[in-house]
């Protein structure tokens, strides 16, 4: 290869990297978008606190799911495209949310928002192809940045609610998305893919059963961090009375620490043994999760700990994802899918049950104990199978 024609690869790189984490980063800033205003949608529709558990679980649904087949979709019709059409369709939502006026209409606007979640396994698959293995940690551990947008939408759309309208939040989001296409289309390139492939070849992932092991991690580790940046506004202000503003700082904080050290965790596993990373984020999760179980009266005790399993959870993303690229060769959108889908789930079913036993326990205590023992189930797994058994993903 010539420098003339290395050139034009290291841009085009340069911008599906770039592009990719900021498109990935608008589509989680309207995923999330009903976390930070959690309160303000509460006292419109009149909503119980399962009630609220339940939309705010809504939008991970569907764009955890969906990722199976919009990975699939993105190995076979390129990522470019794919990412384009994802974000036009997110558009209908956010234009019908603030349009709504009932809790019915709204959780079915909320399932269709969930679309916007998928844009993680049309990011990986997109960005991935442009790089070699040995910086696979590194540059996926970037483009999963993305997941900032969590933090964003904590930070910025009760501001934007309080100086103006919830109406205004979703032109807002809209905005931001019309930007980003127009980028993507002018300035990415679409990446090779494999035309000749069927979705047989795609769905083969799920017969390897490291598909699976990795499923199950990232359930714990993505779904701590999705559903903790969507219960943490909540959280807080239930517990300690505070401000939806300041309780979206801390919402923003969590989600912010949890993706900002994920490339850490990438290039930790670059240099060393991925699963002997990962045992000790297990470890690592389940401690503080009962930390979080015992200063429910305390607020910085339990703003601590929040912060520290964010940062343990995001190691453990980075650690993981480490590893998707090489279970299958050339499919690395499908396999992205299942892991993350079953991540996403992850993050749809805590927020609920944790509203369900507060609601008839009063407290979140007995939730976070079962998280800390969902943490031991998964080390247990990791020690039987990788540590003790000797099994490898990545050599």
């Amino acid at each position: 290869m010539t420098v003339a024609d290395k050139a034009p690869n290291r841009f085009n790189a340069t911008m599906a990297l770039i592009m990719g984490t900021l498109a990935m980063m608008g589509c989680f800033m309207a995923w999330s978008s009903f976390a930070p205003l959690a309160a303000q949608i509460a006292k419109t529709f009149s909503l119980s606190v399962s009630q609220r558990t339940l939309l705010l679980a809504t939008p991970v649904l569907l764009g955890s799911i969906l990722r199976i087949p919009v990975g699939i979709f993105s190995d076979r019709y390129g990522g470019k495209k794919v990412y384009i059409i994802l974000m036009l369709f997110v558009l209908i939502p956010l234009f019908l949310v603030p349009r709504v006026h009932s809790f019915g209409l709204l959780l079915f606007v909320a399932l269709l928002l969930g679309m916007s979640g998928t844009s993680f396994a049309v990011g990986i698959s997109y960005v991935s192809v442009w790089f070699p293995p040995e910086r696979q940690g590194l540059v996926l551990g970037i483009a999963s940045l993305g997941n900032l947008g969590n933090a964003i939408s904590a930070l910025t759309l009760p501001r934007i609610a309080q100086h103006w309208d919830f109406t205004m939040v979703y032109n807002f989001l809209i905005g931001v998305l019309l930007v980003l296409i127009v980028i993507f289309a002018i300035f990415c390139k679409e990446m090779p893919v494999n035309k000749n492939k069927s979705f047989k070849d795609s769905l083969a992932v799920a017969k390897d059963v490291n598909t699976w092991y990795l499923s199950l991690f990232y359930a714990l580790t993505f779904g701590l961090f999705m559903s903790f940046s969507n219960l943490t506004p909540t959280m807080l202000g239930s517990l300690f009375k505070m401000s939806p503003v300041d309780a979206g700082l801390w919402a923003a904080a969590f989600g912010a620490m949890c993706t900002i050290v994920r490339p850490v965790g990438g290039v930790l596993s670059d240099k060393f043994r991925p699963m002997a990373l990962l045992q000790w984020v297990l470890i690592g999760i389940g401690v503080f999760a009962l930390e979080l179980s015992g200063t429910l009266g305390a607020m910085l005790p339990f703003e601590l700990g929040l912060v520290m399993i964010g940062v343990i959870a995001g190691l453990g993303n980075g650690i993981i994802f480490k590893m998707v690229p090489y279970v299958s060769k050339g499919n690395t959108g499908a396999v992205t899918g299942f892991v993350g889908a079953i991540g996403g789930l992850g993050g749809y079913f805590p927020p609920i049950l944790l509203g369900v036993i507060q609601q008839a326990t009063g407290s979140y205590t007995l939730g976070l104990v079962l998280l800390a023992v969902f943490a031991g189930l998964c080390w247990l797994v990791l020690w039987r199978n990788f540590i003790r058994g000797g099994s490898h993903i990545v050599q």
